[in-house]
This record gives C-alpha cells, sequence and structure tokens, in this order.
C-alpha cells in the first residue's frame, strides 16, 4: 500500500492516459471549430466575436461550429460512460447503452412528434419526447423485469421493448404521408450533428448532467461486482439498487443524446473495449476514461463527415456504424474463441 499522498503505479498510469485523452478532446474540438465545407481562420474567428460580430467567420463559429463541438463532447461522453457503466454493471464485453430499450425508446418519441407536427413549434418539443420515451423505454424493462430480476432476466426485457419501439418506428415510417416525409424519418434516425445551435445543447444537458450525477461513485462497486454478485452482496454492494441507478443513467443520459442527434451507435461499445486493456479491466478507471475516449471518437467521426467527399452529407451515425460493426463482429469472434479454447 502507497504512503498516504503518494501515487501508486497504476494511479499515474491512470492520470497520464486522463491526460492523453484530454489533449487529444482539446484537439479534436479545435480541429472541429475550424474544418468544414468552409475553412475558417480560428484567431480571426476569435478576434472577430470582439471587434466584427457580424462578419462571415464570427457567425459560423459562434452559431454552428461552437454549438456543433460542445454537443459532440457530451454526446460523446455519455456513450462512452454508460458503454462502460453496462459492460461493468452486465460483466459482459457485448452490452452497450442501447440494450435497455433507452435508445430505441427515445427514438420513437422523437420520430413520433417529427409524425405528428404541424408547425415548427412543435419540433422544439423533440428533444422531450426523445426523452420521456427513454424514460418510458426503461420504465416497462422494470414492469417487465421486476425489481429483483437477474442480469439475464434484465436483458431480454431490454431485447423486448428494443423490438416493441423498433417495431413502433418501421410502422411511422410504414404510414408516413409522403415519400419526402418517410425520407426526413428515415434520415433523423440516421444519426447527426449538423444545424445544431446552442437551444439543442441546453436541451440536452439537464437530463445528461442527472444521468452523470447518477453514475457518480459507480466506480468500486462496480469493481467489486467482478467478483461475483454474491460475493458483492456479502461485502455490502446492493446490487439490485446499483443495477436501476445505472439503468435509469442511461435511460436519461442515453435518450438525451438520441433525441437531439438521433441513433449514433457503436461508441459505448467500441471506446470501452480499446480502452480497456489500458486500466488493467478495472471498472471504475474505465468510466472517467471512456467519458473521454467517447467524446473524442464523436468529434473525429464528426469531422470526418464533413471531409469525407459524398454526393450526400455523410451522417455521422453512419460513420460510426461503419467504424463500429466491424469491430463487433471482431469482439463476437474473439468472444467465441474464448469460450470454445
Amino acid at each position: 500500500m502507497a504512503p498516504r499522498g503518494q501515487q501508486t503505479p497504476g494511479m499515474q498510469s491512470n492520470n497520464r492516459l486522463l491526460l492523453v485523452l484530454s489533449l487529444l478532446v482539446i484537439a479534436l474540438a479545435v480541429t472541429s471549430l475550424i474544418v468544414g465545407s468552409q475553412s475558417i481562420d480560428l484567431k480571426q474567428a476569435l478576434a472577430d466575436q470582439f471587434n466584427n460580430p457580424d462578419s462571415a467567420s464570427a457567425i459560423i463559429l459562434r452559431e454552428i461550429r461552437f454549438p456543433r463541438m460542445l454537443i459532440s463532447i457530451v454526446i460523446g461522453a455519455s456513450l462512452g460512460v454508460c458503454g462502460a457503466a453496462m459492460q461493468g454493471l452486465l460483466q459482459n464485453p457485448l452490452a452497450s447503452p442501447g440494450l435497455v430499450g433507452s435508445a430505441s425508446g427515445a427514438a420513437l418519441g422523437a420520430v413520433s412528434v417529427l409524425y405528428f407536427s404541424t408547425s415548427i413549434a412543435s419540433i422544439q418539443l423533440i428533444p422531450i419526447a426523445g426523452m420521456l420515451g427513454s424514460l418510458m423505454a426503461s420504465l416497462l424493462v422494470y414492469l417487465l423485469a421486476g425489481r429483483s430480476a437477474g442480469i439475464t432476466t434484465l436483458i431480454l426485457a431490454g431485447v423486448a421493448v428494443n423490438s416493441l419501439a423498433t417495431a413502433g418506428l418501421s410502422l411511422l415510417l410504414n404510414l408516413a404521408p409522403s415519400p419526402y416525409a418517410a425520407q426526413e424519418l428515415i434520415l433523423w434516425t440516421l444519426g447527426d450533428l449538423s444545424d445544431r445551435s446552442f437551444n439543442d445543447l441546453w436541451q440536452l444537458l439537464p437530463c445528461t448532467l442527472l444521468g452523470w450525477a447518477l453514475l457518480l461513485g459507480i466506480g468500486q462497486p462496480l469493481n467489486t461486482l467482478t467478483l461475483g454478485e454474491s460475493t458483492a452482496k456479502s461485502l455490502g454492494v446492493r446490487v439490485n439498487h446499483l443495477r436501476w441507478r445505472v439503468f435509469i443513467a442511461v435511460a436519461l443520459s442515453v435518450g438525451a443524446a438520441v433525441s437531439v442527434a438521433g441513433m449514433i451507435g457503436f461508441i459505448g461499445l467500441v471506446v470501452p473495449h480499446l480502452l480497456r486493456p489500458f486500466v488493467k479491466h478495472e471498472p471504475a478507471r474505465l468510466l472517467s476514461v471512456s467519458a473521454l475516449g467517447g467524446a473524442a471518437m464523436l468529434l473525429a467521426a464528426d469531422i470526418g463527415v464533413r471531409l469525407i467527399p459524398t454526393q450526400q452529407t455523410l451522417k455521422v451515425g453512419v460513420l460510426t456504424a461503419l467504424v463500429g460493426a466491424p469491430f463487433f463482429f471482431y469482439l463476437i469472434l474473439r468472444t467465441r474463441k474464448q469460450y470454445h479454447g
């Protein structure tokens, strides 16, 4: 045991990793402010905020690039930390934030508003409807599984709710009043960060911050849970309380993310896996680094969709899926080899 005030090698390694990831996020954030269909001189644009606030570069930076960059960081961090929390809770390397139905529930709520909206004012209800859909999906999982449900029952309940929400999305697409309306619904579900403003950021933050707050202090219980559920209970971990605390946190954070940016998949699956070896597979240390890693991955993906030349604008959710799906196949094959020698 290290003397008081002296860091262990593990803590030093973790601090170095946090520093590297923080610098990576800062570098990608700055790049996100500069690149786009019209590159800007960041130094000049910052100066124009005070000297010439109506210049093109000042408006682009203030109204488009800056809120988009902040939203990317918040959503990426949410997806990363929620993925790490779900994998630590379920002791399953293939778990992801969408497993409890929060993402599909949020998508169904938001798309319902898009489908039934008749005015521009009602479009402002999309984030609220998304978060309500996420919470209702998590509540339905709770009702289906029961308060003292085991891990397998919770996963089955989550799969059932996901299937129900997906069926609802398919129904709305099928009943869309016009091809244009169907295209709008489809494009929204693909995941997109363009045309986002500070209003979207303010709508995103309340539920996101509440979800993050619920995840504070769960690191040590997750570490204890690696010893087995019965052992964790004997050591004082309230497993059922921990389970629902994580589920509600994921519903709030991921629901808010989906309601603002649509479905952005695989970040919560890929990022914890990439970073887990660097923290010696310790769930507590994985949470913070996954938040930074998720922010970095989404920033990088958002920069990528601006730089990749395509006739139609590439959606960020499509790019993360193109990266994440092959990685998911790799994880399945590796897991199969571990179980079958």
